[in-house]
């Protein structure tokens, strides 16, 4: 288990630029396909600390996620790349960036 400061899911999704807008991260979450550490997610007020894992699906690809940092306001994708470590899935493209 983590312990330390936390940020809620949905904030942390759409501040590191892997979801496009705030509703998107908080419907990501609703949907039951996101987990945090192997264990699945229906809420998206769950807390996100450096050191989870986070794995969903994105198109026909799952994506998986160390959160190496906290924000406090979404950046650029320059500063949002250095809130997680890639651990599977796509790399830093495009379409990574769009999200």
């Amino acid at each position: 288990m983590v312990h330390g400061p936390g940020l809620r899911l949905d904030k942390w999704l759409w501040f590191a630029r892997l979801a496009p807008s705030r509703s998107d991260a908080q419907a990501l979450c609703e949907s039951r396909r996101l987990r945090l550490d192997g264990r699945v997610i229906d809420r998206s007020c769950a807390r996100v600390r450096p050191g989870n894992v986070l794995a969903f699906p994105r198109g026909d690809r799952v994506i998986a996620v160390r959160v190496e940092a906290l924000a406090d306001r979404r950046g650029p994708f320059e500063d949002a790349r250095q809130l997680y470590t890639l651990l599977a899935g796509e790399t830093a493209s495009p379409a990574l960036k769009a999200a």
